[in-house]
């Protein structure tokens, strides 16, 4: 008779591999640990003792998303230490938005094969995005799929907590008219809108390598830029203004996320004519000949996250995120109207 290990490998699935990479990642996670983390790697649930001392009203906050189709451009330059990164920042930077601080995350990756090394270097991007959020990586799962999945082939999924004080959420309802939209640029596409970018590109026969006479990098290292991770900058803001919104521009763009942080009877004014737009993005318009509603009904064109303050708070804001390496500046204001957007 064989043994289990041997017919389980036959059918695709090899349970040592599995062992290797859980040894070789243990390195990276070290790396996000936190003082709320208890227990070791390689339990059955993650754990995490949150110091709630100086919260008065805890609300705990989670999120959870992938990094979607951008994977592929992972796959085709065989680079995947940064990818994590992007699974990280799209949960924690809608934490964000309601002003909790994250406290841990958890992984999923799913696999044709499991390749202890590729594991281990998308992991690596985890465990960086992590820190860049200062959440500890207490747990995760790596799953082969043979037969569903090729070889090479993967995703990833991820799970954030974070924590706010209950009198400390931010609230959109104490939004007013007059009050200014501020913009954090992002690193560029982000994570999301890949379908249309790999339809526009045909990035599986495209050459990844070209700036198109237009990038600073190639194509292919520019559209795998991960995501930006807003965390401290939010958090620095929070201390000292008074942020009545704070909105993670993701997929759908301008159009479906700025209205979800809108006090009702309130339109945001966006003025085009300041924003601080990408080449990337002016070339996925041209080279796909798509129009300038479409642009901004996918894709955050530039600015990865927008936060609400007060007219008379907007040039302190500005000077906090600029003092945290964000680029930030004036894209729009508040005003009555119809909830929803307009650029102007």
């Amino acid at each position: 008779m064989k043994d289990y290990e041997n017919s389980y490998k036959e059918a695709g699935v090899d349970i040592y591999a599995g062992y290797r990479s859980v040894e070789l990642i243990k390195k990276y996670i070290l790396k996000t640990k936190t003082p709320g983390a208890v227990g070791e790697i390689g339990g059955f649930g993650g754990m995490f003792a949150p110091d709630l001392s100086k919260i008065s009203n805890p609300v705990f906050v989670s999120g959870t998303d992938g990094v979607g189709t951008k994977i592929k451009i992972a796959m085709i330059l065989n680079k995947h230490n940064t990818i994590g990164i992007d699974c990280v920042a799209m949960c924690v930077n809608d934490i964000i938005c309601s002003g909790a601080k994250p406290l841990f995350f958890l992984d999923y990756i799913a696999c044709g094969k499991n390749y202890p090394e590729k594991i281990a270097e998308i992991v690596s991007g985890i465990a960086e995005g992590c820190v860049q959020a200062g959440a500890a990586l207490i747990g995760g799962e790596t799953a082969e799929h043979p037969g569903l999945m090729y070889e090479n082939d993967y995703d990833l999924a991820g799970f954030a907590v974070g924590v706010v004080d209950k009198n400390k959420i931010i609230s959109k309802k104490s939004q007013q008219p007059g009050d200014v939209l501020i913009a954090l640029p992002s690193s560029g596409v982000h994570s999301n809108g890949f379908s249309l970018v790999r339809k526009v590109f045909d990035v599986e026969n495209s050459d990844l390598e070209s700036d198109f006479g237009v990038l600073a990098k190639s194509l292919g290292e520019t559209l795998l830029k991960p995501t930006r991770i807003y965390v401290g900058p939010v958090l620095a803001l929070l201390e000292k203004v008074n942020v009545k919104s704070v909105c993670h521009i993701t997929g759908g763009g301008f159009y479906e996320n700025i209205p979800r942080s809108l006090s009702e009877n309130l339109c945001a004014k966006i003025f085009s004519s300041g924003l601080k737009i990408p080449r990337i993005f002016e070339l996925i318009m041209d080279k796909g000949k798509i129009s300038k509603k479409d642009m901004f009904s996918t894709f955050n064109m530039g600015v990865g996250m927008m936060c609400a303050v007060s007219r008379d708070e907007a040039d302190k804001a500005i000077e906090i995120l600029k003092a945290n390496q964000v680029d930030a500046y004036v894209a729009g204001e508040l005003q009555r109207g119809e909830k929803g957007v307009e650029i102007i």
